[in-house]
């Protein structure tokens, strides 16, 4: 066992020792006497694919978490899930591997109490609905749903059960974002009017393989590897943004989004599509048979949504483009700015020189937010630069004191009707689309709690 790991079991060790204050919200399960913290937390995984095998390596580092199951119809993900396990010393879990429905049989089991969804989109919601139905915390994978059904299925299915189910945003637990949270709450924006965000990232050689690896060939679907045997998919039927939630989150929690304010409605429109083409060519040549392919993602596509109190959001996805990662934050209020490209702010009456930006460094560190300074050492040997030790003890955390998720079902249910909405925007040529209200009115007297009852 190395020094860091050491450190890191030592530190997770101490940080569970505390039981935080996590109120449920008003729902099924609220008015249900409060559960005993448990010991221990038995984890299930569904899906242990590399997205998988990430949280699996964090869930190993804690030792109060024990892995009971896998599902995964790939015999090499399971063989790569049980050699991290025995080398961390664990014993080896049940492994559920017959067929795309296996899961349910999982499910089955009395030893687990929270299954981590790793999987395909269109899988997320049928998943979360029967953990469940099972009573079983689900924490799944980003975005919760497809079409604006499911997001009622997954409200429908918490109300009915009072089983929580957490959506796993890592990007709400970035340093930065946290930083201009801790500062939206203590008003240094003045009041909230507008917010930027998006996810502009390059997922050309993703959407793309031979089967053999990122980044060579031009086959997708069935043949190809990773996400490009199922991801692509999406881009040839839809055109929308398809993956709202990383920028989205963050800019949520910044406008108390059902708690105190909610979505209203958006408007969207996309681009012509070019990009995937234009990289099948260059990768496969024009004759290529995926040259033919019909892409209908735009490659631009550009949401604006209104909020109940009057603020304005800006999401753009772009993944179809040559460009450097970024996920476009802007936080805009009556004093002041923060833009994430540039990593810089304006704060009036503040900021040294008027109408000048200056480095956010310094109140970045000014500003950390509680979690981060408490948990950072440890954090530092998970994925997308801590975030990912972050979510995924957000999500234990719950399951262990037996509370509600700092990301729960409504949140889940609501960042990613952005993606169906938005399609039905474009295909009626951007014309205004309501968002419903997945609270059914609670968003008016829920309060916030993300980051702010979660263990420090």
């Amino acid at each position: 066992m190395t020094t860091s790991r050491r450190s890191f079991l030592r530190t997770a060790a101490l940080s569970t020792a505390a039981v935080p204050f996590l109120p449920a919200l008003t729902g099924a399960a609220s008015a249900q006497a409060q559960p005993a913290a448990l010991s221990k937390v038995r984890l299930g995984f569904i899906g242990v694919g590399l997205r998988g095998r990430s949280h699996l390596q964090q869930a190993l580092y804690r030792p109060d978490v024990e892995i009971t199951a896998l599902c995964d119809i790939s015999a090499d993900a399971i063989a790569r899930s049980n050699a991290m396990i025995e080398k961390a010393g664990r014993k080896a879990p049940v492994a559920y591997t017959k067929g795309a429905e296996a899961y349910l049989d999982m499910l089955k089991r009395d030893d687990i109490d929270g299954v981590v969804i790793s999987t395909p989109w269109e899988w997320h919601t049928p998943m979360a609905v029967a953990t469940m139905k099972a009573g079983k915390y689900a924490g799944l994978e980003v975005s919760a749903t497809v079409t604006l059904k499911e997001s009622w299925d997954l409200v429908n299915t918490y109300e009915k059960t009072g089983s929580h189910c957490m959506l796993l945003e890592n990007v709400c637990y970035r340093r930065d974002v946290m930083a201009i949270l801790n500062m939206v709450r203590q008003g240094m924006f003045g009041e909230m009017t507008y917010t930027h965000c998006g996810y502009e990232h390059d997922l050309r050689n993703i959407k793309f393989n031979d089967g053999k690896g990122h980044g060579v060939g031009a086959e997708f679907g069935k043949n190809a590897y990773s996400e490009a045997s199922w991801r692509t998919q999406h881009s040839v039927d839809r055109n929308g943004d398809l993956y709202p939630t990383h920028g989205l989150g963050p800019v949520a929690h910044w406008l108390n989004i059902n708690r105190g304010n909610q979505f209203v409605r958006l408007t969207s429109m996309a681009t012509k599509s070019r990009g995937l083409h234009q990289y099948v060519v260059d990768k496969g040549g024009p004759n290529h048979p995926n040259a033919k392919v019909n892409f209908k993602l735009g490659d631009v596509v550009t949401t604006m949504v209104e909020c109940a109190n009057g603020e304005n959001i800006v999401i753009i996805h772009d993944t179809n483009s040559p460009r450097p990662y970024s996920l476009g934050f802007r936080a805009q209020g009556t004093k002041g700015i923060w833009m994430d490209d540039g990593d810089t702010i304006y704060l009036e009456g503040i900021s040294p020189k008027p109408h000048q930006w200056e480095p956010f460094a310094p109140y970045g560190e000014k500003y950390d937010h509680p979690l981060w300074k408490q948990h950072a050492q440890t954090a530092q040997n998970a994925g997308h630069g801590g975030i990912d030790f972050f979510v995924l003890r957000g999500f234990i955390e719950a399951i262990k004191n037996q509370v509600a998720p700092p990301i729960d079902v409504y949140d889940a249910a609501a960042w990613s009707a952005i993606s169906p909405l938005s399609e039905e925007s474009i295909a009626k040529g951007s014309k205004p689309v309501e968002i419903p209200d997945f609270t059914r009115g609670k968003w008016k007297t829920n309060k916030p709690i993300f980051g702010l009852n979660e263990v420090y």
